[in-house]
């Protein structure tokens, strides 16, 4: 007497398969989807960056960090700047913005800076960035990826032109991009 060998069948080894595509595509789609919040994330930042830039400029009429009477403006400052319109006191920039009320946040204005949803720092600056030069955000180790995306929706997507640069092109390989800027 022989026994029927019993095993799985075609059809059977076919919907196994493609219950684990869907599962690794459902992986896959989700981890784009988070991607696409942290790149949103950085892009709102850096808009409400902006803005409250350009608030503080309107009150003061002097840039943050930079502001002469910054102590004055922002009571509780550790520092003024020098008035000459170039961010170089990026250390003042975050706690001229605190104190006055435009941004949320705690800085002593020497040793802690503003970080992105990616973890990098974020500094207002005034820096060179991929040939340009001027005051602007500084976004600091972003994926290629990440600062592709942000270059694309809000410049026109190549790293070095426009408003917005990087300090290497975009390879879309896991690289992390060492600087990106968003000149205002």
């Amino acid at each position: 007497m022989q026994r029927a060998q019993r095993g799985f069948t075609l059809v059977e080894i076919a919907i196994v398969l493609v219950i684990i595509g869907l599962l690794l595509g459902g992986v896959l789609k989700g981890q784009g989807l988070i991607d696409s919040a942290k790149v949103k994330n950085i892009i709102q930042q850096s808009n409400s960056l902006s803005a409250a830039v350009n608030s503080y400029q309107d009150k003061f009429h002097a840039l943050p960090g930079d502001d002469p009477q910054g102590t004055t403006h922002a009571p509780g400052a550790t520092g003024n700047g020098n008035g000459d319109g170039q961010i170089a006191e990026y250390q003042l920039a975050p706690q001229h913005l605190a104190l006055a009320g435009f941004i949320t946040g705690s800085f002593n204005g020497t040793t802690d800076f503003m970080t992105s949803a990616q973890g990098g720092a974020v500094y207002i600056y005034n820096d060179v960035v991929g040939g340009r030069g001027g005051n602007g955000i500084r976004l600091d180790n972003l994926p290629d990826s990440f600062a592709e995306q942000v270059d694309s929706k809000l410049d026109d997507g190549k790293y070095n032109t426009g408003s917005v640069r990087a300090t290497a092109a975009y390879t879309n390989n896991g690289t992390v991009i060492q600087r990106t800027a968003l000149f205002f």
